[in-house]
């Protein structure tokens, strides 16, 4: 399948879901939405479900690379900043994407549930490597958990850019980096 193809169902899906949830899309929904004939989607997806699986994975996958490209650098609290600042611009670009994920992944058993732990351990890997980096540098307090750090920065980041979309969409983006960035200097400071 073409990727512009694919990029037109992950927005449109995105779009309704925003608005109704994924479990009250239809095909012909999604279809409609992204300008694609039905039959485009069950071809090469083969269901609702197939569908949505893939467009997580190729959610996924764009924010995965924009973090990689934002993870290079001498600094590592430098690039732990630029991924930040990347994240909170993914989701303002796709805040219906959040909002799956969110939603997703805390509703047990979901759906979509297997795939986006798969999905979210590839992410946290990204931000892990990073503290990684600070911890062996001595940045970070003595005996802290870097997997679990990991899952709460990403974590953080991810909630906080759904509820700077949602609830706060006024502040800009800096503000919210720069609060974001206070929670990371401040465990950093215990060290």
């Amino acid at each position: 399948m073409r990727e512009t193809t694919k990029q037109k169902l992950f927005e449109a899906t995105l779009r309704l879901s925003a608005s109704r949830g994924l479990v009250g899309l239809t095909v012909d929904d999604i279809a409609a939405e992204a300008g694609v004939a039905k039959g485009t989607v069950y071809y090469n997806f083969g269901s609702k479900d197939g569908l949505v699986d893939a467009l997580l994975r190729f959610g996924v996958d764009l924010l995965a690379g924009r973090l990689r490209a934002a993870g290079t650098g001498d600094d590592p609290l430098a690039v732990i900043e630029r991924q930040v600042d990347t994240t909170l611009e993914f989701i303002a670009e796709y805040p219906g994407f959040s909002q799956i994920v969110v939603s997703e992944l805390w509703h047990t058993p979901g759906r979509w549930h297997d795939t986006l732990a798969l999905l979210r351990e590839e992410l946290i890997t990204v931000v892990k490597a990073q503290l990684e980096r600070l911890g062996a540098a001595g940045r970070l307090p003595e005996g802290l958990d870097i997997a679990t750090a990991a899952a709460g920065l990403f974590g953080t980041m991810l909630v906080v850019a759904l509820d700077w979309q949602v609830f706060q969409p006024g502040r800009s983006r800096g503000e919210v980096l720069a609060s974001v960035m206070l929670l990371v200097n401040g465990v950093r400071r215990a060290a």
